[in-house]
């Protein structure tokens, strides 16, 4: 994705399957923009996830959607369809490497919940992935950074210090994608824990009903 207009020069990268985006991310975006000073942060919804199996993921239009409602007034959070476009499984070590190449001379960050940064050695290519970007880590409820060790993340030397030293304390926002879709198959409202455009959307094309 070759950006638009003037490149930012310090640029956030937030993946996930967002099935569906919830506030949860959002705000993570924002707290990564304000901590690290970043110009814009590109939300990417994969094509297929490498790490886990996700049997009730809507369909790439759907979720592509959802993003780009819930971003729609937003002058910071933009949404890149790169790994939709690209198909297959998305991994992050190819999305950076085209997005570098597509946009040279922009400082990549590369956003994670903590939940995820113990699962960083399983990445493909984690090492070069390490050398393209710069990680940034915040708190999930019930894990935050300080109860990470540097021998919790099995990288080598010197990169689980590295990361930690840009691990911070996160929003206290308990949100989860598996909740809202559990709760829009039972019925409930997932009112509050969504954008109001992601909940109409949900709505108007029945997703998550099971």
């Amino acid at each position: 994705m070759r950006m638009n207009g003037t490149q930012p020069s310090r640029t956030g990268i937030l993946g996930g399957t967002f099935n569906p985006v919830h506030l949860g991310h959002l705000l993570l975006a924002e707290a990564a923009a304000e901590a690290y000073e970043l110009s814009r942060v590109l939300l990417i919804p994969c094509a297929a996830p490498p790490h886990k199996s996700v049997p009730d993921l809507a369909a790439s239009e759907h979720r592509l959607a959802m993003l780009k409602a819930a971003v729609e007034s937003s002058l910071l959070l933009e949404v890149s369809d790169a790994e939709i476009a690209r198909g297959g499984v998305s991994y992050a070590v190819d999305t950076v490497r085209e997005l570098k190449r597509e946009n040279p001379g922009v400082e990549w960050f590369f956003i994670l919940g903590s939940d995820m940064l113990a699962e960083l050695h399983q990445w493909r290519d984690v090492y070069r992935l390490l050398d393209m970007c710069r990680f940034v880590t915040f708190g999930r409820p019930g894990l935050e950074p300080d109860s990470l060790k540097a021998e919790d993340l099995r990288l080598r030397p010197p990169w689980p210090e590295r990361l930690l030293r840009d691990a911070r304390p996160g929003r206290r926002v308990d949100i989860s994608s598996r909740e809202i879709r559990y709760r829009v198959a039972e019925g409930m409202s997932i009112r509050y824990l969504v954008p109001p455009e992601v909940e109409m959307y949900i709505a108007e094309h029945g997703l998550y009903r099971g």
